[in-house]
């Protein structure tokens, strides 16, 4: 049997789980470069997901504590999606990604793993990206660090 080694997972299995909402909380800390945060809108932040699908896989997010897609209100859902699409364009420049998937899950049963929190998943996708690892042996490879991904994106944010 072959092995394939993530040690870096052992950070997010050991590390102390937060009371609160990591949504509500990161904004307030003046860390964005170690909290992954790309850039700031007057109703709406952008974060890189620190357990990505793959690189650049981005998360829009109000400020506001919201649950649900409609509880924003028109200000916030206009800024929301408009930080969307500006992250795209971004991505596009930088990863040249061949699609994406967008999604929001909206409740514990949809998937949410912050589900009292709305936020918006922008996820690059290229041909081959999903192969036999995920399918066969539920292992994800991710072939840059967020470290290396964040730095290539920040100044375009």
């Amino acid at each position: 049997m072959e092995q394939i080694w993530a040690p870096w997972r052992i950070d997010y299995i050991r590390m102390e789980k937060q009371d609160g909402c990591i949504f509500c909380d990161k904004p307030g800390q003046d860390t964005d470069a170690e909290n992954y945060i790309l850039y700031r809108g007057e109703k709406n932040f952008v974060i890189m997901n620190s357990y990505p699908y793959n690189p650049g896989h981005l998360m829009v997010v109000p400020y506001r504590h919201v649950a649900t897609l409609d509880g924003l209100n028109s200000a916030e859902l206009k800024e929301h999606y408009e930080i969307v699409s500006r992250s795209i364009k971004i991505l596009r420049q930088v990863f040249a990604p061949e699609g994406f998937n967008l999604g929001s899950n909206m409740g514990a049963i949809a998937g949410a793993g912050i589900a009292d929190h709305f936020h918006t998943h922008i996820v690059p996708r290229w041909v081959g990206d999903t192969n036999f690892m995920p399918v066969i042996s539920n292992t994800r490879v991710v072939p840059e660090a967020i470290d290396e991904t964040y730095r290539r994106l920040i100044d375009r944010f």
